[in-house]
C-alpha cells in the first residue's frame, strides 16, 4: 500500500512570532520580519522533488489567519479593521496567537492508523487538539473540517473528534507517532509522550526547562481510537533530557519508516529497550541507527534537524533521506547521515532541502507533511483535487505569486490589507483544491 505525504501549504501569514516554549529555533528567530511567498515556493519545492522520486506527495490548505472568530470570542468588536486594530494595540500579543501560519506543519495536524493496521479495516484519522499551546490549539476544528472534507467516504475513512481538552489528553499528532513495518509481520506503532498526567512521576524524570507537551494518557487513547491490536502499540517516553534540548516532538531526535529508524540516544528514555521490543515485533530485518551524544551532541541535532527528515521508500525499494541544508552545513549531522547512507542496509542515499523560512520558525522537512497510507479504492474515493502533478504544481505555484508577500513582520499583522489579501488567496484556493467552503468566513 503507497504511502501519501501531505504537505501543509505555508500561509500568507507566516511570520517569527516566536510563539512556541521549547521551540529552540522558534524562539530565536521571533521578530524577524519573514518572506511568505519564498516559504511557500519552497515547501512546494519540496513537494514537486517527492513527486519526481515516484513517492506519493498531496497537499494540506493553510488555515484562515487571522482568526477571526476567536478574536471575537476574545471580547473584539466591530468590523474585520477595527477588530485587527484593536488586537494589534499596545503589544499585539493576541493578535500574534491569532495569526499564527504554525498549521503548515501538518506532521502536527492529525494521528493516521491505516486501514490494514485498524480492526475494522477503515482508515483513521485523529485530528490533533494541540491543546499544550493556546496558538495552535486554534487548529483542531479546521484540521477536521478539512479532512472531513477530503476524506468524506464513511464506508473507508473515519475522522474522529479531537480528544477532549484539557492538559490531561494534550495530543500533538503525528510528530509523536512513528509506524514501522516490516514484511510478513503486521506494522508496529510508537505512540511516544513527554509527561504522564495521572500517577506519579516516571522513573526516567520529567524535563525541567522546557514543557513535555504530549501525555501519555492521550497517546493511549489514539491506538485506542485507531482501532489497533494492543499488541501492536508500544508507548516509549520522550528523553526529558532531550525534551529540555529543545525536542519537543519525537520527530526532532527520530524518524521511521518501513523496517529503519533513525534516533538519538536521547529521543526516548531507555532506548535498547525500546530497541530490544522493536527487534521482537518486527524480527531481525528491524535496523536502528543510533546517534550517541558523543558523536552528534543534542544541540547539534536540535540545531541541524537531521532527524526532521523524510525517510522515504523509493519505487525501488530503497531509501532516500531528504534533510534540511542546515544538517549539511552541520558536519557532525552531516556525518551521521552519510554514514547511515553508507551503511549497505535500505537506505542509500542523502539529498539536502532549502527550506531555512521553515527551519528558522522550528520545523524542517518532517514537520511539513503528514503520512497517510492508502490502497488505490481509498486514493479513487478522494475526490478533492489534492494529489500532487505537474499541473497542480504549476497552478499552485502560480497561486503564490499572485497572492503572497515577500515581507511580512509583526506590525503588518494589523493591516486589514493583508487580512484581504489573505481571504481572497485562500478563497481561490478552496477552487484550485475543489474542497469547497471550508473557512469560517466562506460561511
Amino acid at each position: 500500500m503507497p504511502e501519501f505525504n501531505f504537505d501543509g501549504i505555508v500561509g500568507p501569514t507566516h511570520n517569527y512570532a516566536g510563539l512556541s516554549p521549547g521551540n529552540v529555533a522558534s524562539l530565536t528567530h521571533a521578530g524577524q520580519a519573514a518572506n511568505p511567498r519564498r516559504a511557500a515556493l519552497q515547501g512546494l519545492s519540496k513537494m514537486r522533488l517527492v513527486a519526481s522520486l515516484g513517492v506519493g506527495q498531496a497537499v494540506l490548505p493553510p488555515h484562515e489567519r487571522p482568526r477571526m472568530r476567536t478574536l471575537h470570542q476574545l471580547g473584539f468588536r466591530g468590523s474585520d479593521e477595527e477588530v485587527l486594530a484593536a488586537a494589534g494595540a499596545g503589544d499585539g500579543h493576541l493578535l500574534r496567537l491569532c495569526s499564527s501560519a504554525a498549521a503548515m506543519w501538518t506532521a502536527n495536524a492529525a494521528t493516521c492508523v491505516p486501514s490494514e493496521d485498524s480492526a475494522d479495516r477503515r482508515l483513521h484519522l485523529v485530528p490533533a487538539n494541540l491543546t499544550s499551546m493556546f496558538h495552535r490549539v486554534l487548529e483542531a476544528d479546521t484540521t477536521a473540517r478539512v479532512l472531513r472534507t477530503i476524506f468524506a467516504d464513511p464506508a473507508r475513512f473515519e475522522v474522529h473528534e479531537p480528544l477532549p481538552g484539557g492538559a490531561q489528553l494534550s495530543d500533538e499528532g503525528a510528530a509523536n507517532h512513528t509506524r514501522l513495518t516490516a514484511a510478513g509481520r503486521p506494522a508496529a506503532h510508537l505512540f511516544a509522550w513527554g509527561r504522564a498526567a495521572y500517577g506519579a512521576v516516571p522513573a526516567s524524570g520529567q524535563p525541567l526547562r522546557f514543557p513535555a507537551r504530549q501525555t501519555r494518557e492521550a497517546s493511549e487513547a489514539l491506538a485506542r481510537l485507531g482501532q489497533l491490536d494492543p499488541s501492536r502499540a508500544i508507548f516509549p517516553q520522550q528523553h526529558p533530557r532531550g525534551i529540555d534540548a529543545g525536542a519537543f516532538h519525537t520527530d526532532v531526535l527520530a524518524v521511521g519508516n518501513g523496517n529503519v529508524l533513525l534516533l538519538h540516544e536521547l529521543a526516548f528514555a531507555n532506548h535498547e529497550a525500546l530497541l530490544a521490543r522493536l527487534r521482537e515485533m518486527l524480527g531481525e530485518s528491524f535496523t536502528a541507527h543510533v546517534a550517541t551524544d558523543a558523536e552528534l551532541p543534542v544541540a547539534s541535532a536540535v540545531a541541524a534537524y537531521p532527524f526532521n527528515s523524510q525517510l522515504l521508500t523509493l519505487p525501488d525499494g530503497t531509501m532516500i533521506i531528504l534533510a534540511p541544508e542546515e544538517s549539511r552545513a552541520e558536519p557532525r549531522a552531516r556525518a551521521f547521515l552519510e554514514r547511515v547512507a553508507a551503511s549497505g542496509g535500505p537506505v542509500r542515499d542523502v539529498r539536502y532541502l532549502d527550506l531555512r523560512d521553515s527551519m528558522e520558525n522550528g520545523g524542517g522537512p518532517a514537520c511539513l507533511r503528514q503520512r497517510i497510507v492508502l490502497n488505490p479504492q481509498e486514493r479513487a474515493a478522494i475526490a478533492a483535487r489534492v494529489f500532487w502533478d505537474d499541473a497542480l504544481g504549476a497552478d499552485l505555484e502560480a497561486w503564490v505569486a499572485r497572492y503572497y508577500r515577500d515581507r511580512v513582520a509583526g506590525d503588518d499583522l494589523r493591516d486589514p490589507l493583508l487580512h484581504r489579501e489573505s481571504l481572497a488567496a485562500l478563497d481561490e484556493l478552496t477552487r484550485i483544491l475543489r474542497l469547497g467552503p471550508i473557512y469560517d468566513f466562506q460561511s
